[in-house]
């Protein structure tokens, strides 16, 4: 794509199993096994697929937070794959993540202020009054009071901290944000409001997601397209309307057959027409 903002081909991340006194290596974990994808300016691409498939790994490679095995990563056409420390420094700007657990990836002795404000002081861009300006505006945008920039992580709620987690992402004014179940340890009425708010803020600033996630219908909200993982690996990637209602991979049926729903008609006329899909036709009529 040529206005892609992260191109990913080939991608992957083996771990080594060692045994022994002297922990030699005998065997490999394929956790991302050759992935390949991108995503375009203001676009969001869900990933999915069951615990343990590569989801995060995924997320934690294409950030350079786990060096790759193999493969490339292309940062709005940069390669950052091999790129050292203090090289890749300037590119951490233009990529952030949002962790699954906001108060684990909160420190808990500075307040919700000082975390927000620190990758703005460790990359120089502001100081002094400027940095608060620029702190409390962000607490506005995600929804926060400017005096809540003094209170510790304890003190918030569970979506309030996702708030945090988000701003302390926006602060370095990102093209790609990676979001690792962002809403999964939130309640839903919650996760509706941090969903909203990130679409809202993605049409603002025109920001890409990779959207990580288990429930597939805040993905199909989210996304403009879905990647589905299986072992280590993409086995369908399409536009959201065409995979949820046409999908193509028997896991992807699989994990769409899994979702729970909740009008016990609707239940057993997909029961059937697993069973016997010559009948598709004739309920499509009725």
């Amino acid at each position: 794509m040529a206005d892609a903002v992260l191109e990913v081909a080939g991608l992957k991340k083996y771990f080594p199993l060692k045994k022994g006194i002297l922990r030699r290596t005998v065997g490999q974990v394929y956790a991302v096994d050759g992935v390949s994808f991108s995503i375009a300016e203001g676009e969001t691409l869900g990933l999915v697929g069951e615990s343990g498939c590569g989801k995060s790994t995924v997320a934690r490679t294409v950030l350079r937070l786990v060096e790759p095995t193999a493969g490339s990563i292309r940062l709005g056409g940069r390669d950052i794959t091999h790129l050292r420390k203090a090289a890749l420094r300037p590119y951490r700007r233009e990529m952030q993540i949002i962790f699954q657990d906001p108060f684990a990836s909160l420190d808990p002795r500075m307040s919700a202020g000082d975390i927000v404000a620190e990758p703005i002081r460790v990359h120089g861009l502001a100081r002094g009054r400027d940095l608060a300006d620029r702190v409390a505006a962000l607490f506005q945008q995600v929804g926060l009071r400017p005096a809540q920039m003094r209170a510790y992580p304890h003190e918030f709620s569970g979506g309030q901290r996702q708030r945090v987690c988000i701003a302390r992402a926006l602060a370095l004014n990102p093209k790609l944000i990676v979001a690792d179940e962002p809403v999964s340890a939130l309640d839903v009425s919650i996760q509706a409001q941090v969903i909203n708010l990130m679409v809202d803020l993605q049409q603002e600033k025109r920001l890409s997601y990779l959207f990580i996630a288990h429930d597939l219908a805040v993905v199909e909200h989210i996304s403009h397209r879905v990647a589905v993982m299986y072992l280590g690996r993409i086995v369908e990637l399409a536009d959201k309307q065409a995979l949820f209602h046409r999908p193509l991979h028997p896991y992807t049926e699989a994990l769409l057959a899994a979702v729970p729903i909740p009008d016990p008609k609707i239940k057993r006329r997909k029961r059937v027409l697993s069973r016997f899909p010559s009948l598709r036709w004739s309920f499509g009529r009725n």
